[in-house]
């Protein structure tokens, strides 16, 4: 091959510095290996890389492609080589997380802020499921991590010795209606077959191949099916139906009188949510947020509760 990473970057010293003499103060060479560098690339590719008819060589089209192609390869390189040293140290090169929807991401930024400051390289790729979703993203190898995850899991995971979960610090659900929905001036609590005459309004499973999941859902029951627990919280707020929801997350409009709640004779089923990781992962960068999710001053946080 007549390109090297060297040539590349002499070409790309020579366009940064302005000169050829510049460059080779830069890369501690004499002037003439660059300029002999310069005259052997050209003469292996048999083109020319700079018009030489000014007073100051100029780069030629050619030269200008090859520069802007060569700084992706010098950049690929750099990288290439930032990866393998994290590598040798034990830190993954990306940490790949995967969040239940019933975690707000505004609540785990701190951690990641607080990750940032290992200065360890390691990239974070974060991605949101809801249900069932989440152990499909662990089971498939599309997350080293999940934080979130409802229920005990699929029986691979709870039979498996290669899956290892952690319940997080319970969320608090209170059943909610808009004061215009037909459940908030009735009696209460609320009855399940009074419950179930009305629409509820669901998130939707993003599972494709488990069996889908379902919480504080009666059966039979019409239901409103939405993509997030925000959208869920828009459409009871509009009085579309009613259902439960995390008291972090209707708060701030049960105390407005936006919403209203209401006791019923059966509670949310507390199926609990999980931090689930495969224990062959033995990256110091999981080890580090499995450190910090056991702490719990982060499950409060993450769950939403400030104390």
């Amino acid at each position: 091959m007549n390109l090297t990473l060297e040539a590349l970057q002499i070409l790309d010293a020579i366009e940064r510095q302005g000169s050829f003499a510049a460059a080779a103060a830069e890369l501690d060479k004499v002037p003439s290996a660059i300029t002999y560098s310069i005259r052997k690339l050209e003469e292996d590719l048999d083109l020319l890389l700079y018009d030489r008819r000014g007073h100051r060589a100029k780069l030629t089209v050619a030269g200008q492609e090859l520069l802007t192609q060569g700084r992706h390869l010098l950049n690929a390189a750099a990288e290439l080589e930032q990866r393998v040293k994290r590598a040798a140290t034990g830190w993954e090169v990306e940490l790949r997380i995967v969040m239940d929807g019933i975690i707000p991401f505004d609540n785990f930024l701190p951690l990641i802020q607080e990750f940032e400051t290992q200065a360890c390289g390691t990239r974070l790729r974060i991605s949101q499921e809801v249900l069932s979703g989440v152990w499909e993203s662990l089971l498939s190898g599309r997350a080293d991590l999940a934080i979130g995850a409802a229920y005990d899991g699929p029986e691979v995971i709870r039979m498996h010795g290669e899956y290892q979960t952690r319940l997080l610090d319970p969320i608090e659900w209170v059943f909610a209606v808009a004061p215009q929905h037909p459940l908030a001036g009735l009696p209460e609590p609320l009855t399940p077959v009074v419950i179930h005459a009305h629409r509820a309004i669901v998130v939707g499973d993003t599972g494709r191949n488990l069996p889908a999941m379902t919480a504080g859902l009666l059966t039979g029951q019409d239901t409103l099916t939405v993509p997030s627990l925000q959208a869920k919280l828009s459409a009871q707020l509009a009085g579309l139906g009613c259902g439960h929801l995390p008291r972090m997350l209707a708060k701030p409009y049960l105390q407005s009188g936006a919403l209203i709640e209401k006791t019923t004779c059966e509670s949310r089923p507390a199926g609990g949510n999980r931090i689930a990781w495969r224990n062959t992962s033995k990256g110091q960068a999981l080890s580090w947020f499995l450190q910090r999710l056991a702490d719990p001053v982060v499950q409060r946080m993450l769950v939403g509760k400030s104390s």
